[in-house]
C-alpha cells in the first residue's frame, strides 16, 4: 500500500514538472510556425474608401466597373498652383512646363487642361493616370513622383490633391499605425503593470505573453483574409492590437490575482494554479465569450469594414484568451513564487491587513442604497444628454488631426472656386446611353460640367463637376438628384469620393439598427448561461447601455468645444456600442461571478455583494485602468475617427469601472437581495435546517 502511494506521489510530481514545460514547448513551436504569417498581416490591409463600403452601394459598383475599363483603376489627382494676389505669367509658364513633364514621365489619361479661378490667383490641373492600376504602392509612388515634379517657388504654392493624393496620404497614416500603436500600447501597459504589481519581474511575464498573443492574432487575421476573403483595414488591425493587449492584460490581472490568493492555501505552485484556473476560469471564458460574440454580430453589418472587424477582433480576443490561460499559467508555475518578489505570498500566510478602499466604498453604498442608485442614474442620464452636442458627419477633409497636403489642396480649391466642385462625381453609364446620360446630367440642378471619358466592357465613365464644394449639403442634393434621374431610367450609377462618403453614412445608420439588437441578445444569452439568472443579466446590460450613452455624451461635450473636431465619424455610435457593451460586461461578469460564488457558499445577499466588491474591486480597477489606457492610445493617432473611438471607449470603461461596477451594480444587488438571481435556485431562501430527531424515551 505504501509503495502504491509513493508511486502515485511520484507520478504527481512528474506531471507537475512535465505539464508546464510541455505547454511552453508547444508555444515555442507554434511561434516558429506562425511568425512568417504574422509578418504578412500588414500586407493584406485594404484602406481605399471603396474597401470600406458594402458591395451593394452605387459608389462600390462604380469603383468595380472602373477597374474593368481600359487601363484599369484610374488615379485622379488635382494639381493646384496658387499665389496670393494673383499668378504671374512666369507662374503660368512654370505650371505648364511641369504638367508637360508629368505627361512625359507618366502615362496620363487625356491631356490635362488648366482651369483658372475667376480672381486669377489659382490654376487647377486635373490629372488622371491608369498606370498605377490597383497597386497601392504604385499609386503612392505615382503621387510622390508628381509631387517631386510639381515644385513651387518664392510666393508660389503648389499642392497635389484629389482622390489619389488623399488615398496616398491616408495609406501613409494607416501604414504607420501598426508599429506606432503596438509599441505605444506596450509602453503604456508596461508602466501600469509595474505600478500595479510593484515587482521588478512579475510585469514582464504577462507583457511577454501579450506580445505572443498579438503575434498569434496577426497570423490568424492573415489566415482569415487568405482563406475567407475577410476585409482587413488599418482601422480593424489597430483595434485588434488594442484588444489583444488590453483584454489579454485584463485576463492576466484576474488570473494572477486569484493565483496569489491560492498560493497562500497551496504549497505547490502547480496546485495553486489549478485552483486559480478553476476559480476564475469560468469568468474569463464567459468574458472572452461575450466580447467574441459581440464582435461576431458585426458580420450582420452591410459595411465591409465593420463586417471585417468582427472576425478580426474576435481572433484577437481568442488569441489573448488562449495565451493567458495556457502560456501564462505555465510560465508562472515554472518561475514559482519568486516571480512575486519582493511581495512573495508564502504558503499558510495571511494577506497583510489593510483598509480596503473598495470595502469602504461598498459600505457607503450599502448604507444609502436608494440614494446612491438614484444619484448614479441621474448622473449618467445627465451626461448622456451631451450626445445631443455631437458635431455632424465627419467630412474627409476634416478626418485628419494634422492636415496633409491633399486636404490643404482641397481647402485652397474651395476658396478659389466657390462656384465649382474641386473633385468630380463619377457616373458610370451604359455605353449605348452615354449621350442621353450626359444630357440629363448637364440638365440636373447643381451640375457645372459633365464630360465623357473612358469606355469599355459596355460602360462609359463620365466625370461630373458639381457647383457646390465637396461633401456639402448642396453637393449631397446634387448626388441624390443625379441618382434619382439616372439610376432607374438609364441604368447608370453615381460614385466618386463624395458619393462614397454618403453611402458610408447611410450604411452605418442601417448597420446600427441591425447590429445593436443582435449584440444585446448574444451577450444576454451568455450571461444567463453563466449566472443562471434573468435579472442579473438584464441589470448588467442596462448598466453598460447607460455607460455607452454617458460616454457618447462626454464626447459631445469635448469633441467640438475642446478638441475642435468639425464632425463625428459615422461609425462611432455602432463600434463604441459593440466594444463598450462587450468589454463593459466583462467587469460585471468578474463581480457577479464572485458574488454568485459567495452566495453558493452560504453568504447572505448583502454580505455576498460586499465581499465580491472587496475581493474583486482592486483587480477590476486595475484591469479597467489598463483597458482604458490601451484604448486611449488610439487618441494619439492622426485620424479623427480613431481618436473619437479611443476617447469614447476609454471614458466608458473608466465610468464602468469606478462608478457603475463599484456603486450602481453593487447597490442594485443589495436592494434586489436574492431576487437578483431570479429564477435560479439562489433566488429562493434556503430551507431551515431540520431539527435533529430526539430518541424516544424508553
Amino acid at each position: 500500500m505504501g509503495g502504491a502511494k509513493t508511486g502515485v506521489a511520484r507520478a504527481g510530481r512528474a506531471r507537475r514538472r512535465a505539464v508546464p514545460w510541455a505547454v511552453f514547448g508547444l508555444w515555442v513551436a507554434a511561434l516558429v510556425l506562425i511568425g512568417p504569417f504574422a509578418g504578412k498581416f500588414a500586407d493584406v490591409q485594404q484602406n481605399r474608401s471603396v474597401d470600406y463600403l458594402p458591395d451593394s452601394a452605387d459608389s462600390t459598383r462604380v469603383a468595380r466597373i472602373q477597374d474593368e475599363l481600359p487601363g484599369g483603376q484610374a488615379t485622379d489627382l488635382v494639381l493646384v498652383y496658387h499665389r496670393d494676389g494673383g499668378l504671374t505669367a512666369a507662374d503660368r509658364a512654370k505650371a505648364a512646363d511641369q504638367i508637360a513633364e508629368i505627361g512625359r514621365t507618366y502615362r496620363l489619361t487625356g491631356r490635362p487642361a488648366a482651369v483658372p479661378s475667376r480672381d486669377g490667383s489659382t490654376l487647377m490641373y486635373p490629372v488622371s493616370s491608369t498606370q498605377p492600376g490597383q497597386d497601392d504602392k504604385k499609386r503612392d509612388a505615382f503621387v510622390d513622383g508628381v509631387r517631386d515634379i510639381a515644385d513651387g517657388g518664392t510666393g508660389l504654392r503648389v499642392e497635389v490633391g484629389g482622390p489619389g493624393a488623399l488615398g496616398a496620404d491616408m495609406g501613409k497614416v494607416f501604414g504607420s499605425i501598426d508599429g506606432t500603436l503596438l509599441y505605444t500600447t506596450l509602453g503604456v501597459v508596461t508602466v501600469l503593470l509595474v505600478l500595479i504589481y510593484r515587482s521588478p519581474f512579475l510585469w514582464l511575464v504577462p507583457l511577454a505573453v501579450a506580445g505572443v498573443a498579438a503575434g498569434l492574432a496577426m497570423a490568424a487575421g492573415y489566415g482569415l483574409h487568405e482563406a475567407f476573403g475577410v476585409t482587413v483595414t488599418g482601422q480593424s488591425g489597430g483595434v485588434m492590437t488594442v484588444l489583444v493587449l488590453g483584454a489579454g492584460t485584463d485576463y492576466a490581472l484576474l488570473l494572477i490575482s486569484r493565483y496569489r490568493e491560492e498560493l497562500r492555501r497551496h504549497e505547490r505552485p502547480y496546485d495553486a494554479m489549478r485552483a486559480a484556473l478553476r476559480g476564475c476560469g469560468p469568468a474569463v471564458l464567459a468574458s472572452s465569450g461575450t466580447v467574441a460574440a459581440g464582435l461576431l454580430c458585426l458580420l450582420a453589418a452591410d459595411l465591409n469594414s465593420s463586417r471585417g472587424m468582427g472576425p478580426v477582433g474576435m481572433v484577437g480576443v481568442l488569441a489573448a484568451l488562449v495565451a493567458m490561460t495556457t502560456l501564462l499559467p505555465a510560465l508562472l508555475v515554472l518561475l514559482g513564487r519568486r516571480v512575486f518578489w519582493p511581495l512573495v505570498p508564502a504558503f499558510g500566510s495571511e494577506p497583510r491587513a489593510r483598509r480596503s478602499l473598495f470595502a469602504a466604498m461598498g459600505g457607503s453604498a450599502a448604507r444609502r442604497p436608494v440614494a446612491v442608485l438614484a444619484g448614479g442614474a441621474v448622473l449618467l442620464g445627465a451626461l448622456a444628454l451631451g450626445a445631443l452636442g455631437l458635431p455632424g458627419t465627419l467630412r474627409q477633409e476634416d478626418s485628419f488631426t494634422e492636415k496633409p497636403e491633399s486636404i490643404s489642396a482641397t481647402q485652397t480649391l474651395a476658396r478659389a472656386y466657390p462656384g465649382r466642385g474641386s473633385q468630380p462625381l463619377t457616373v458610370i453609364a451604359p455605353t449605348d446611353r452615354t449621350d442621353a446620360v450626359l444630357a440629363r446630367a448637364r440638365a440636373t440642378d447643381g451640375v457645372a460640367q459633365a464630360t465623357a471619358g473612358r469606355s469599355g466592357s459596355g460602360w462609359t465613365e463620365i466625370s461630373v463637376y458639381a457647383t457646390a464644394a465637396p461633401e456639402t449639403a448642396a453637393e449631397t442634393r446634387t448626388i441624390e438628384a443625379l441618382r434619382d434621374s439616372l439610376d432607374d431610367t438609364y441604368g447608370a450609377y453615381v460614385g466618386g469620393p463624395s458619393a462614397q462618403q454618403l453611402d458610408l453614412a447611410d450604411s452605418q445608420a442601417r448597420d446600427q439598427d441591425v447590429v445593436v439588437p443582435l449584440v444585446l441578445a448574444a451577450v444576454f444569452v451568455i450571461l444567463v448561461g453563466l449566472l443562471r439568472s434573468l435579472v442579473a443579466p438584464l441589470m448588467l446590460l442596462a448598466a453598460v447601455v447607460a455607460v455607452w450613452g454617458a460616454a457618447l455624451g462626454i464626447g459631445g461635450l469635448v469633441f467640438g468645444p475642446v478638441l475642435g473636431f468639425e464632425g463625428t465619424d459615422p461609425g462611432l455610435g455602432l463600434l463604441s456600442f459593440v466594444f463598450l457593451v462587450a468589454l463593459g460586461v466583462d467587469y460585471g461578469i468578474f463581480l457577479m461571478h464572485r458574488m454568485r460564488e459567495e452566495s453558493l457558499a452560504g453568504a447572505e445577499p448583502q454580505a455576498a455583494a460586499l465581499t465580491a466588491l472587496r475581493t474583486t474591486g482592486g483587480v477590476i480597477a486595475s484591469a479597467g485602468t489598463v483597458l482604458a489606457a490601451t484604448f486611449a492610445v488610439l487618441a494619439t493617432l492622426p485620424l479623427v475617427g480613431l481618436v473619437q473611438l479611443g476617447f469614447v471607449i476609454a471614458v466608458g470603461v473608466l465610468l464602468d469601472t469606478f462608478l457603475v461596477r463599484t456603486y450602481l451594480v453593487t447597490t442594485a444587488s443589495v436592494l434586489l437581495k436574492r431576487r437578483v438571481w431570479w429564477p435560479g435556485r439562489l433566488s429562493r431562501a434556503p430551507e431551515p435546517a431540520r431539527p435533529e430527531r430526539q430518541p424516544e424515551p424508553v
